[in-house]
């Protein structure tokens, strides 16, 4: 049986990228799914696309920082399905600036979108979540809560608010058995990845393949992840079958922060000193 068989989900930003593939994944897996979009065209698409393939789902449009809009987005999946079992809010955006460079309009831009919509959909929604017999939050955050790039310094705070937020509702709401966690993905192939690639290329189709073949090559796999992937993260973790994590961030990161930036150096003759070495470190 699919692991969300009967259940009702709502998917902030799940029109594209990471939320995308958490509203494709959460429908193959059984789940209803409201799909919540900045715009109805792109939402559309993914509804389409679920009921193709046999799956129900509706769109809800709008932007997410607008209280309205959040609490209109949680009342129509009520409406339609009944119910509501799994929220994901995915909805977000980047802006580049250090502590100088960023202005309170740029600051105040990126945590009304990636912070306070965050806010507004679990506060209309954990109501219903409350009701559910295994509600569950699973929120988009990102490596950069825990290691950041330059120049990042409200997205970074933005993410890092999340996985705080995320830990302090996981407490509130265990009483109520409603879990909350956050996904923390590296670098993923979504249209926010690419139009950031495009700002530092020439822009043409092949100044973006290299900036993301590059930003692959700090993952220990060696490539930026799908946005199907770090979805499939999120319909476990939003599942009955995790129902004993909560308060936790799961990275879905390809080994990004597993690696340590100094590299193992080697011997003047270029060969690596450790090759051939019989010493175990972790006796």
């Amino acid at each position: 049986m699919s692991e969300h068989a009967g259940r009702v989900a709502l998917v902030t930003g799940g029109s594209r990228g990471i939320g995308r593939g958490a509203a494709l994944e959460l429908a193959r897996q059984g789940s209803a799914v409201a799909v919540h979009g900045l715009n109805d065209g792109y939402a559309d698409e993914v509804v389409d696309e679920i009921i193709a393939a046999g799956g129900r789902a509706i769109a809800v449009v709008g932007n997410i920082e607008d209280p309205t809009v959040a609490e209109t987005a949680v009342a129509a999946t009520i409406d339609e399905f009944g119910r509501l079992d799994t929220l994901v809010t995915s909805a977000g955006i980047q802006r580049y600036g250090d502590v100088v460079t960023t202005n309170r309009q740029l600051w105040d831009e990126v945590f009304a979108v990636n912070v306070t919509g965050v806010f507004l959909a679990c506060h209309f929604a954990m109501p219903h979540l409350r009701r559910s017999p295994a509600g569950s939050v699973v929120i988009v955050a990102s490596v950069q809560a825990t290691a950041t790039q330059r120049q990042v310094v409200a997205y970074a705070a933005s993410k890092g608010a999340l996985v705080s937020m995320a830990r302090a509702m996981a407490i509130d709401e265990a009483q109520y058995g409603v879990r909350v966690n956050t996904v923390s993905p590296g670098s993923v192939d979504t249209p926010m990845l690419r139009a950031s690639a495009a700002g530092f290329s020439d822009g043409s189709a092949e100044g973006i393949e290299t900036v993301l073949r590059g930003w692959g090559t700090a993952h220990a796999l060696g490539r930026v992840a799908q946005p199907e992937e770090v979805g499939a993260a999120i319909s476990f973790i939003s599942s009955p079958r995790a129902s004993f994590i909560t308060g936790d961030d799961i990275r879905v990161d390809g080994g990004l922060l597993a690696r340590a930036a100094a590299p193992i150096p080697t011997t003047q003759s270029g060969h690596d000193h450790t090759k051939g070495s019989t010493h175990d470190s972790t006796r």
